[in-house]
């Protein structure tokens, strides 16, 4: 089984990141996947998680993630609020929306860092909603370079599931651009 935790502020889209992926997944032909938002007193624009669970078998378990083997980082401020390192298993992957490359981000441990500017991506495809920039979809783009675990053919039809055509396509193109973009380095 392989365990996700999404860490982003309220209203980013972490909830919909976890569900498109485990869509995604489902389609890529995993026969268990979950996935799950912790809710708490968060407001827009506090730190929150979710969770999406995938495996070959059907899953059982729908406790929290206590140790995840990839990690999902929509803001990179939350690295020096959340101890991002200390929910991941040794060795697992770390995905961080930031400008930098994985050698400029500390995170103590023995991790895959893989770093993806996914805010001006989206920026450059236009992927705004209300003045917020959506970093969500990108990092789904991100997910499928970095992990292997979902196609970025698979991402698309989850994208197609959940949005509508003309939303699907837009944020697909910076999922494809995210993709391409992402870069990973082994750390520690």
């Amino acid at each position: 089984m392989h365990e996700i935790i999404w860490h982003g502020r309220g209203g980013q889209g972490v909830v919909v990141a976890a569900q498109i992926l485990a869509t995604s997944a489902y389609i890529q032909g995993f026969k268990g996947v979950t996935s799950a938002p912790t809710f708490g007193p968060e407001r827009r624009g506090a730190p929150l998680t979710a969770s999406t669970r995938i495996s070959d078998e059907p899953i059982r378990t729908f406790s929290q993630i206590e140790s995840a083997d990839i990690s999902v980082v929509l803001d990179e401020s939350l690295l020096e609020i959340v101890d991002i390192g200390g929910n991941i298993k040794d060795g697992g992957l770390i995905i961080i929306n930031t400008p930098h490359s994985p050698d400029e981000i500390k995170i103590n441990g023995r991790f895959e860092i893989a770093t993806v500017d996914a805010a001006g991506i989206a920026l450059r495809h236009h992927l705004t909603r209300g003045g917020d920039i959506i970093v969500n979809t990108p990092l789904l783009g991100a997910f499928a370079r970095a992990s292997g675990l979902v196609s970025l053919e698979n991402i698309e039809k989850g994208l197609v599931e959940k949005l509508s055509s003309e939303a699907a396509s837009l944020n697909f193109s910076a999922a494809k651009t995210a993709f391409d973009e992402t870069v990973i380095k082994k750390i520690g």
